[in-house]
């Protein structure tokens, strides 16, 4: 009998462990989370689950199928689209803390996106079931909320994706931008904000954080904090030569 207590104190010590780290996950990267009500922070503790996926990995296969919302903890995620012909367009990359909205388009009535997720990197996520995604947003006028919001987002990412593939001009812009930076401060090394490289672009921070991350992946420049280095000149050269004066 001792044994059998002792036994079950360790699994409830174990369970307890598990609802503590999945409370303190939740708090961390749920932006509403503090503003539920306690039933549904029950709910959602119960029902999400930590993945650890590994790199070409796909969470979500088109518009048939409703993953779940998907919180991305560390590595990198990417969304796309396949065309007919099977050519890949990547819409837009998810990094540390970003939530994947469109694999759980299902939440929405009458919205469903041909839409492919898979893991560009070894990617630690939470994973909140499609349903149960839906019962907090209809519960909570603050997850409604964050939710529109992040989905504008998206659809302005998308958007502006498309502006690139019709006219490829920003990117372009900025590779020159950045050389004339270059030249101005006689280093590869550039101490500018983002939203002062929006300000001179007439773009905004956002979008130029996201163009710069582009940048990053496709190895033309390196971020850190308060600072971009300039990897590949030549490279940016040849990307800025249609904005270049």
């Amino acid at each position: 009998m001792i044994l059998l207590l002792k036994f079950s104190s360790l699994i409830i010590i174990r369970l307890l462990k598990v609802v503590l780290y999945m409370v303190k996950m939740l708090e961390e990267y749920v932006p509403f989370w503090r503003e539920l009500s306690p039933t549904l922070k029950e709910l959602l503790c119960s029902e999400t689950a930590e993945r650890l996926v590994r790199a070409g990995t796909v969470l979500h296969g088109g518009k048939e199928n409703c993953t779940g919302l998907l919180i991305v903890t560390s590595g990198r995620i990417r969304a796309y689209t396949v065309s007919e012909e099977g050519k890949e367009l990547t819409l837009y990359r998810l990094y540390d803390r970003d939530i994947c909205l469109f694999s759980a388009s299902c939440v929405f009535s009458n919205v469903s996106f041909d839409i492919f997720v898979e893991a560009e990197q070894d990617t630690r996520l939470l994973h909140i079931p499609s349903e149960i995604y839906r019962r907090v947003m209809e519960s909570s006028a603050p997850a409604a909320v964050y939710t529109n919001k992040l989905m504008s987002e998206r659809f302005s990412d998308v958007m502006w994706l498309l502006d690139q593939v019709m006219n490829k001009r920003l990117d372009t812009r900025l590779a020159a931008l950045l050389l004339e930076e270059r030249d101005n401060c006689g280093s590869d090394t550039l101490n500018i904000t983002h939203e002062k490289l929006g300000n001179h672009l007439g773009s905004v921070r956002e979008v130029i954080t996201r163009m710069l991350r582009h940048f990053q992946d496709d190895g033309l420049v390196l971020l850190k904090r308060g600072s971009i280095e300039l990897v590949d000149i030549h490279r940016l050269e040849e990307l800025a030569a249609a904005s270049q004066r």
